[in-house]
């Protein structure tokens, strides 16, 4: 994850240009408004995601001995692997690594790759009564329904330790493979056919976390997160849902640009190219030529964190920007900040009234009217990993130009601004 103490360079070298420029005078009858961006970006996971499909095979089902499921996640220094697929021939088994997970790199850095089965366990979920494995009638092959078996009496997640099944390393052998610049690919094989217990794996989960035990807790019941669908049927839906909405980039935001003004577009269009100061917002975070451009009196940045002293990006999840404009009917708000975490995207308000039309000062959370967009400026690489991103590039406007349009950015996993920032607006006396 990104750290707080790490000082990108090309951000702060450029806030250290900031200058201040101030909003319009207040006419008769002008509104002022107090309007604040937090920074809500504060995720658990750095990747997850369900795999449910067979290396080789045209659409999801179990991997039979003999198949293999493949996932590739991205992870950062200090963080560790956990999956979980079933052992379908039982009631409520499932593999996976220790609480720890597997780790994704040594003490220098440097990836894990190669056999890494000796890091995993074959788990009982605690949610079921086992019956002998390949026989049981409530085992997924043969009951008649998903969560028909009786209740298991030690509810707790525990290792198996059981003569019914061979070593872990005859059923499965899993491998991890580096793809660069933080991309990883774990492959599970399904090596069960010339065991005493042939049987599918189930599709399964993966992901990536710093902190221990992402799935379960060590003698604890499981929790009611999916583990339970995915231990006694396969199904890995609900465990993946509750997984996707804890994973994320944790960004954070850099200065924000706004204006308040009665044409439409004053920031940038969509469909054109970006200005020279967009780019610069949108790429390495700074406002000043953004806004210096703007033609309108009524404009301003907001680059000193609450509670600070200098300019600086916001992390969750205490960050925020708070800033003062004054406006009459008529007047549109228009803000922007990058998504400092990417290549040349930016969070942005367009046009929002900030007048009803009964003449009712606009107030509230305002969140949903943000949207999240690429410049069109930088080719796009894995946010969060790439070299030509503000956190790691050597310098402000080093990546490769994509030479493309302002554009919404289409990404599901990135572009719900509730899970990135939260904005509101209030109306002063």
């Amino acid at each position: 994850m990104f750290k707080k103490r790490f000082l990108f360079p090309t951000l702060f070298v450029l806030l250290t240009l900031f200058i201040g420029l101030g909003a319009a005078s207040a006419d008769d009858g002008a509104q002022r408004f107090v309007v604040t961006v937090s920074n809500t970006a504060d995720f658990r996971f750095t990747d997850s995601g369900v795999f449910n499909t067979p290396v080789g095979a045209d659409e999801p089902g179990p991997a039979f001995p003999g198949d293999a499921y493949s996932w590739s996640f991205y992870a950062h220094p200090g963080d560790n692997l956990t999956f979980a697929t079933m052992l379908v021939q039982t009631n409520d088994w499932f593999f996976g690594p220790g609480l720890a997970g597997i780790p994704l790199y040594d003490d220098s850095g440097n990836p894990h790759t190669g056999d890494v089965t000796d890091y995993v366990y074959l788990w009982d979920a605690g949610t079921e009564v086992d019956q002998p494995v390949g026989e049981g009638p409530d085992q997924a092959p043969r009951q008649p329904g998903p969560d028909t078996g009786a209740s298991d009496p030690i509810k707790r997640v525990r290792p198996v330790h059981s003569a019914m099944v061979p070593a872990v390393n005859e059923l499965v052998q899993v491998e991890l493979a580096y793809l660069g610049e933080g991309q990883f690919q774990v492959t599970i094989h399904n090596v069960s056919g010339s065991s005493d217990v042939p049987s599918p794996l189930a599709p399964g989960v993966g992901v990536v976390h710093s902190e221990p035990a992402p799935l379960f807790r060590f003698l604890r019941a499981a929790l009611p997160n999916g583990l339970e669908a995915l231990a006694e049927d396969g199904d890995p839906g609900k465990l993946g849902s509750w997984l996707a909405a804890q994973t994320g980039v944790n960004t954070p935001l850099a200065p924000v640009a706004w204006t308040a003004h009665q044409e439409a577009n004053a920031l940038f269009t969509v469909g054109t190219a970006a200005s020279a100061g967009l780019e610069m917002l949108a790429e390495d975070g700074s406002p000043v030529a953004l806004v210096e451009s703007l033609l309108e009196a009524n404009k301003g940045a907001a680059a000193i964190p609450v509670g600070g002293t200098e300019p600086g990006p916001i992390f969750a999840p205490d960050g925020r920007y708070s800033f003062e404009i004054t406006a009459v009917p008529g007047d549109h708000l228009s803000l922007a900040t990058m998504f400092v975490q990417s290549n040349d995207w930016f969070f942005s308000v367009s046009n929002l009234p900030l007048f009803e039309a009964n003449g009712r000062a606009l107030s509230g959370d305002i969140t949903g009217y943000a949207r999240l967009y690429d410049a069109g400026t930088e080719l796009n690489e894995e946010p969060g990993f790439g070299p030509n991103q503000a956190p790691r590039q050597a310098g402000p406007n080093t990546g490769p130009d994509e030479n493309g349009v302002i554009h919404a950015v289409e990404d599901a996993t990135f572009n719900n601004p509730f899970n990135q920032l939260q904005i509101t607006i209030t109306p002063v006396n």
